[in-house]
């Protein structure tokens, strides 16, 4: 998900990071500002060493698979997200000093629709830039007729746009599920963690704006504003749920 002209670029720069975290977690000095700074969050709010080596590793396992290479399930990418946006979340949570049961359980689901979110919204980036839908599931692709073989490797074509369409409606349902389950859980949440779930509130936009436009992703009013709304809307409605402590 990395867009550079050299995706091994991208590769390297990750596996910088995980050298820097093991540094830093043996309060080894690195000379590099942003290594400073995370190092002085991770001492001042006790960041699990754990939770930034799985993010990091989940992205060097995304950043090494070729453009070819399909994840089989949709489990594939909600373990993905977990990894990512959920994991993310939960350290936000912590250096914020809230240790809640069921506000991880609720960032656990936000996460998961938020990591789901991006993936969504990547496809007609990685489709230009390599002419693969590479984070459709090969089990959804093969569902709705859009995965074919050729010599030994699976591979997605766009001969349908309604299956296409549908291949999104289906993993857009998944993340909608997971909005559902996070809410569900709200009333157990404090006040002061809901800004941290406010991850909720771009991936509920993007869902309704793929809706409005039959999850054809390649429609050009996804490309306007901010995940197809006015900007200015997209901010007051942001301000709005952080105000009313929805998320």
């Amino acid at each position: 998900m990395f867009k550079l002209s050299d995706p091994r670029i991208g590769l390297m720069r990750l596996v910088w990071w995980q050298e820097a975290i093991e540094k830093i977690c043996a309060n080894k000095f690195i000379e590099h500002p942003t290594a400073q700074a995370l190092s002085s969050v991770i001492s001042e709010s006790k960041i699990s060493k754990a939770w930034l080596k799985r993010v990091v590793e989940a992205r060097i396992n995304d950043a090494s698979r070729e453009v070819t290479d399909l994840p089989e399930s949709i489990e594939e990418l909600e373990k993905y997200a977990e990894d990512t946006a959920s994991t993310l979340l939960y350290m936000t949570l912590q250096a914020g000093g809230i240790r809640s049961t069921a506000v991880d359980h609720a960032a656990l689901h936000v996460g998961k629709a938020s990591g789901l979110r991006l993936l969504l919204k990547s496809l007609p980036y990685h489709a230009s830039r390599n002419r693969h839908f590479s984070y459709i599931p090969a089990k959804v692709a093969a569902k709705h007729g859009l995965l074919v073989k050729e010599g030994g490797r699976s591979e997605i074509r766009l001969d349908s746009r309604e299956g296409l369409s549908d291949s999104v409606f289906e993993m857009a349902s998944v993340a909608n599920a997971h909005l559902l389950k996070a809410r569900e859980l709200a009333d157990a949440v404090p006040f002061e963690a809901r800004k941290a779930l406010l991850l909720a509130m771009p991936a509920q936009v993007l869902l309704d704006s793929l809706s409005r436009v039959q999850f054809d992703v390649f429609d050009p009013r996804l490309a306007r504003g901010v995940l197809g709304k006015p900007p200015l809307w997209f901010q007051l409605k942001l301000k709005w749920y952080s105000w009313r402590g929805k998320y």
